[in-house]
């Protein structure tokens, strides 16, 4: 499940780094995503917005046995 959580952030990447953002894998472990964003993201007032509306969204459209996404 790694590898299909990589390649769905390596579709949403290049939107956030358009913004000077960016989001890091930590971990992937029974069906939970742990994510960070990190430069313009990790600061920004409209980052729950960007992990729930947008990477979550995403993420579960491509890995559908994903049970939660959670910012770390």
């Amino acid at each position: 499940m790694r590898e299909k959580v990589e390649a769905a952030i390596a579709k949403i990447r290049p939107h956030l780094q358009a913004d000077g953002g960016d989001v890091e894998l930590v971990d992937v472990k029974d069906g939970e995503v742990r994510l960070r964003l990190t430069g313009a993201c990790a600061g920004c007032p409209m980052s729950t917005m960007t992990l729930r509306q947008g990477i979550e969204t995403v993420l579960r459209q491509e890995v559908p046995e994903i049970k939660k996404v959670v910012a770390v």
